[in-house]
């Protein structure tokens, strides 16, 4: 009778985080794409997708900050994109598309530095943007 009692709590205990991975759709627009020129303030290079966040000087002056996510870290490896290309204080242009939930967060298909340079940061599964 215990082993009974105790099965259901084992099964839970056993089950993956609900914190589970969202498909594109689930959180972002792809209608909405953005396109945000800033400084790279942090960049956090961990699974299951890495964040970059970027300050971005607002309407007003004051510097609003928005967070990207991007492919997973060995994806983006894979493509020869080490966390050491985005480097923090540097001035980069991020395009993706924005959050459903109209928050400063989107999900980031490529990047571009001030010389030019492109890198693609979308995973395989999100859109990425338009070529300009």
């Amino acid at each position: 009778m215990k082993i009974l009692l105790a099965a259901p709590v084992l099964a839970a205990l056993a089950a993956p985080p609900a914190s589970g991975h969202h498909s594109f759709a689930a959180e972002y627009d792809g209608n909405r794409p953005v396109s945000v020129e800033g400084t790279v303030a942090r960049v956090d290079w961990t699974n299951p997708h890495i964040w970059i966040y970027v300050d971005v000087p607002g309407e007003d002056g004051a510097l609003v900050r928005w967070a990207f996510s991007a492919a997973p870290p060995g994806v983006l490896m894979r493509r020869g994109i080490m966390k050491s290309v985005i480097p923090i204080g540097e001035v980069i242009r991020v395009e993706g598309f924005r959050a459903r939930d109209g928050s400063n967060n989107a999900s980031g298909g490529s990047i571009t530095f001030p010389d030019g340079r492109r890198v693609l940061t979308a995973s395989a599964e999100d859109p990425a943007p338009e070529e300009d």
